[in-house]
């Protein structure tokens, strides 16, 4: 028998309106949808068939818009708990469709891929007559059983499509799938999963200490007439990195050649990714472009987003590397 550990954590899926009464003495109205459904009532509407234990927990109970470093880094501690526990075979985790790139990412940079690992959701709260997180989470729990993705690290299951947690980002607000990049590693059909691909995977970053809740990492996006002195503020106001989301292939205006340099050598590391919702960081122009602004010490953020560049730029200032070493790591991890 397969047995499958779901963690709670709340997000769309766990989510329902709540009634709310006005302090100026008016009808009460419904509020904005709140965690506040736990894993095992979800789980309780979820069919899923076969020879399969489910076992679960709720981890946390909230939108994945209100997490922050700590409990991103709590999440994943408890996932790698799991995956340690001899009895568990994979592990699904609930989670929040905002963030959860970066916890999905964080999960796969500590995964040493023995058991699968599956971030689920919903677009739509409980409530709602079309919900579809008991769907996503009994192809979450379907595709968790199926031996041939045990190894492939952390993966994210949404609308009959499996995807590696590696360069995913929520591209859309409010579609089915709201999911693009990284690599299709498998699909529904009928409830039948279709291998696709392998996901290109890395070696595996040891678990990050309890001060990555604290580490700072500042994202600065380029634009027209964005202004470059910001990076040199944030680096003297305390950044311990800066992700610089440039334009197009990673791009940016006048004045970041030099501010790059100037965080290069003050010991702040640089990452390059790119505002664009899809697609690779390809150093290809100069003139303040992403050709000089590598050459200036920024190292690129490759398919990740600037956000899941936070999430790996995190895990290596732990370990209190220099800026050259970071560039090495990073290149290697990304």
């Amino acid at each position: 028998m397969t047995r499958v550990h779901i963690i709670g954590t709340g997000g769309t899926i766990a989510s329902k309106p709540e009634s709310a009464s006005r302090s100026n003495d008016l009808d009460d109205s419904t509020s904005g949808a709140v965690a506040s459904v736990g894993i095992a009532d979800i789980i309780g509407v979820t069919s899923v068939e076969g020879d399969l234990e489910v076992s679960s927990e709720d981890l946390l109970l909230t939108g994945s818009y209100a997490l922050d470093m700590s409990q991103i880094l709590m999440i994943v501690d408890q996932i790698q708990n799991r995956i340690k526990d001899p009895h568990i075979n994979a592990v699904v985790v609930t989670h929040g469709t905002d963030t959860m790139e970066e916890t999905a990412f964080l999960s796969e940079l500590v995964n040493d891929g023995s058991k699968a690992v599956i971030f689920t959701g919903a677009q739509r709260s409980a409530e709602h007559a079309d919900t579809d997180g008991p769907r996503n989470l009994r192809q979450a729990i379907l595709a968790a059983t199926d031996p041939r993705v045990s190894s492939m690290g952390a993966l994210v299951c949404f609308d009959g499509v499996v995807q590696s947690a590696r360069g995913v980002r929520k591209s859309h607000t409010t579609a089915s799938q709201p999911f693009s990049g990284g690599a299709t590693v498998a699909t529904f059909h009928d409830n039948k999963l279709e291998m696709v691909a392998t996901p290109d995977r890395r070696s595996t970053l040891a678990l990050p200490a309890n001060g990555f809740g604290s580490v700072r990492i500042d994202v600065h996006f380029a634009y027209p007439g964005s202004d470059s002195g910001e990076l040199i503020k944030a680096a003297r106001g305390g950044a311990n990195a800066v992700v610089l989301a440039g334009t197009g292939v990673g791009n940016a205006g006048p004045g970041y050649v030099e501010a790059v340099m100037h965080l290069t050598d003050m010991g702040v590391p640089v990452v390059l990714a790119s505002r664009a919702p899809s697609g690779p960081v390809v150093p290809i122009y100069g003139n303040g472009g992403g050709v000089d602004l590598i050459a200036a010490g920024a190292v690129s953020a490759g398919v990740l987003s600037p956000f899941q560049a936070r999430i790996l730029a995190a895990c290596l200032i732990t370990q209190e590397v220099s800026v050259f070493e970071f560039k090495e790591l990073f290149s290697s991890y990304r």
